[in-house]
């Protein structure tokens, strides 16, 4: 872990930039054309334009390229319950990543209430001004709720980056990782430790990928159909294809014969001895941050063959900020009115099929720390923007080159005002 003296250094950073976001405008209001174009009376024109039709918001206005980025900080990193205030510096580093990795314009909203009902009344109210909501950090299973409500209801998409995002990068791991196996998906016994936003993510699409032999565990334990302990709606639907068998007990009950194992449990210790149970070339992904369940090297040193975790300082780092930028820009792209698990797993396909020739062991998805994000974004991005289309979830049609095109310019364009900032 870092010592007080990395603390003090990322605090005067934090205190220096005061704030890591601004707003800067797209065009010039200079002179006095420009200031009657513009405002008014000018834009009065526009007003009536999309007062008639709506939908000419997208055009006219920054709708189209806008997302809120929603939390009550009610589950702050490893952090727990801090509240809004402590949240919006990493609601900010959020929108940092946003424009700079898929030139979008992110807004964080960190709300002072708790109240799911409010939350979502909340979203509801500010849809008219963007063209996709970003749920984070929320406290689970309330945030399940919120998310059905919402996509339910609103005209735009809704993604739940603690569900979905790491669901993604998860999912693209996996699949490289049964690949440098020789496993299949539909033939891998795979355990999840975790029924909060991330293990409902990943259970739910590695289901849509074809994974059949499914077991989930959280504080309870197994879960399994009707189990009377500690269950929601949400763990009822998961129970309908996971643990057939209704097998109770804990993960020592379970893991043997293990092809994956996956947690997302922060201060759970998932003990190397395990590993040894398991089935040939184990696969273990550790994604608790900063303090994994197992360390990296532990794990491979256990017999491991292949180990992730979401950590950026060892190989096989399974971090959401790969693929939300290029996701949330794909479903831009097309003004999706909503996304499903469809469209995440060809955002899922996309990101593992972009290693390419470099995949191995210790390379199993890009990161953005090694790899340009020009040459496997525009990739993600063009995927979501085509399967959208493709369920029919889309408002306009967009070539797949033309999404590449679109982000490819937006990331250069970040990349010219970053050399502005501080």
């Amino acid at each position: 872990m870092f010592d007080e003296t990395y603390k003090k250094k990322v605090l005067d950073a934090h205190k220096k930039a005061r704030g890591k976001i601004e707003i800067l405008p797209r065009i010039r209001m200079d002179t006095a054309e420009e200031l009657t174009m513009y405002y008014t009376p000018g834009v009065a024109y526009v007003a009536e334009a999309v007062a008639k039709d709506r939908n000419l918001a997208f055009e006219y206005t920054s709708k189209a390229n806008s997302v809120a980025i929603i939390t009550d900080g009610t589950r702050l990193l490893g952090l727990g319950d801090v509240g809004p205030y402590a949240a919006i510096t990493v609601m900010e580093s959020k929108s940092v990543i946003y424009k700079r990795f898929a030139g979008v314009d992110a807004v964080p909203l960190c709300l002072a209430t708790k109240d799911e009902d409010e939350i979502i009344n909340i979203c509801k109210n500010i849809e008219p001004s963007f063209g996709g909501i970003h749920l984070e950090d929320i406290k689970s299973p309330k945030v399940f709720m919120i998310h059905k409500v919402l996509s339910e209801t609103l005209d735009i998409p809704v993604f739940h980056d603690d569900r979905h995002g790491t669901a993604v990068v998860t999912l693209a791991g996996v699949i490289n990782s049964l690949k440098l196996a020789e496993k299949k998906m539909s033939d891998s016994k795979i355990v999840i430790n975790g029924a909060g936003a991330a293990g409902m993510g990943i259970v739910e699409l590695l289901k849509t990928a074809g994974a059949k032999n499914l077991f989930v565990l959280d504080s309870a334990g197994l879960i399994y159909k009707n189990r009377e302990e500690n269950m929601n709606e949400f763990k009822e639907n998961i129970a309908d294809y996971t643990n057939r068998k209704r097998i109770s007990g804990k993960l020592s009950d379970i893991i043997d014969g293990t092809d994956i194992f996956i947690s997302a449990v922060p201060f759970f210790a998932f003990e190397s001895s395990n590993i040894g149970r398991m089935n040939e070339k184990p696969i273990i992904f550790a994604l608790s941050n900063p303090k994994p369940e197992i360390s990296y090297s532990e794990a491979k040193s256990s017999g491991a063959f292949i180990a992730a975790t979401g950590r950026s300082d060892t190989p096989n780092s399974l971090n959401n900020m790969i693929c939300y930028p290029p996701i949330m820009m794909g479903l831009l792209s097309v003004r999706a009115k909503a996304s499903n698990d469809k469209v995440m797993l060809a955002a899922a396909k996309a990101l593992a099929k972009s290693v390419g020739h470099k995949l191995n062991r210790e390379n199993i998805i890009p990161t953005i720390s090694k790899n340009n994000p020009l040459l496997f974004m525009p990739n993600i991005a063009a995927a979501v923007a085509q399967e959208v289309t493709k369920e029919k979830l889309a408002r306009i049609d967009i070539e797949p080159n033309e999404v590449k095109k679109q982000i490819k310019e937006r990331i250069k364009r970040s990349m010219r005002i970053e050399k502005k900032v501080l």
